[in-house]
């Protein structure tokens, strides 16, 4: 019989992906990009800052960026330990795409992906018809850390496992779309580069990718749904036939990208407690933007609930006055 023996949850927000010195120049995108207010509503990057709590200013200096950062570099290494550690035969990813491979002409709520390998391509765009060479320089930097430097890669997935868990799924009555390739010329998007860029660097395991729709409305699964679409993920890898050491890695958030560290404290509670009722409660219209990657988080939780929460790292990455960033946060269940 199968078994989850390890659970590993981890942002990836391009912060990580550079010096604590380049974060003063997400100001550049903060101030354009269309933002929400905590309760969800519309905002610009202008109406946060006229409500921002003036404490913020003293997390933006370059001494917190240091010490925020090496905190998170120090969190990463021991997830990508743990992942060493544990000599998985498989993992399951539960990652977003931000209409890196999937778009709105055919956008699946929950795709599990089963296909011998999954490229990682390198200087890949993260959005249809963007111009690489026209992003700054310190963003190419960032978002090339998501992929290879030079030549595609092909990482291995357990089709096996995949093909298991798409039919256990259907039959506890999930619609499961699945994929065995992904378009031509594409590759991976940057929920799953980065667990395979940072995460197994040092050791390669066998994935089972699943893409939840976080992002895109009117398909986004509720709360309640990636709870027990989890649960329903743990019953499938116990019901497979045969053995095999299986982790569970949530990639992406918490909140982003307006820093909600009430939300924050709230979900890193309910993962401690094991509260799914709390998780599955959580209101859907603080699930939006950057934020709503923590619906990878509440899928994970769910097919983690036999294993005890170990350790949980979490740094409120601000990065303008306005209160814009990204919570950073790194857990291991095992």
């Amino acid at each position: 019989m199968a078994e989850i023996v390890l659970g590993l949850g981890t942002s990836h927000t391009p912060m990580l992906n550079l010096e604590p010195e380049d974060w003063p120049r997400f100001i550049e995108l903060d101030r354009v990009r269309p933002h929400l207010h905590k309760d969800g509503r519309p905002a610009t990057y202008d109406d946060l800052l006229a409500i921002a709590d003036p404490r913020i200013r003293a997390e933006i200096t370059p001494e917190r960026f240091a010490t925020r950062h090496a905190a998170a570099m120090a969190a990463l290494a021991r997830l990508a330990d743990e992942l060493r550690r544990a000599e998985l035969d498989a993992a399951i990813v539960i990652g977003d795409d931000q209409h890196e491979i999937y778009h709105d002409g055919h956008l699946s709520s929950v795709l599990v992906y089963h296909g011998a390998t999954i490229p990682n391509l390198p200087r890949r765009t993260t959005r249809p018809g963007a111009d690489w060479t026209r992003r700054p320089a310190w963003s190419q930097r960032a978002t090339a850390r998501y992929y290879e430097p030079e030549t595609a890669r092909h990482y291995p997935v357990d089709g096996a496992l995949a093909r298991h868990l798409i039919a256990a799924l259907v039959d506890q009555e999930f619609d499961i779309a699945v994929a065995d390739a992904l378009p031509e010329g594409e590759g991976e998007g940057h929920a799953f580069g980065f667990v395979h860029q940072r995460l197994m660097a040092e050791a390669v395991v066998s994935i089972v990718p699943v893409f939840l729709n976080t992002y895109y409305p009117p398909n986004q699964p509720t709360p309640r749904r990636c709870h027990r679409l989890g649960q329903a993920i743990r019953r499938a890898v116990e019901a497979y036939p045969d053995r095999a050491r299986v982790g569970v890695i949530a990639s992406g958030g918490l909140s982003h990208f307006t820093v909600d560290e009430a939300l924050d404290g709230a979900i890193i509670a309910a993962l401690r407690a094991k509260d799914g009722a709390a998780l599955e409660a959580l209101p859907r219209e603080k699930l939006e933007a950057g934020s709503s990657e923590i619906r990878n988080w509440i899928c994970a939780a769910g097919a983690l609930e036999h294993l005890p929460l170990r350790w949980v790292e979490y740094q409120p990455g601000y990065r303008t006055p306005a209160g814009t960033g990204t919570a950073m946060c790194f857990a291991a269940w095992s």
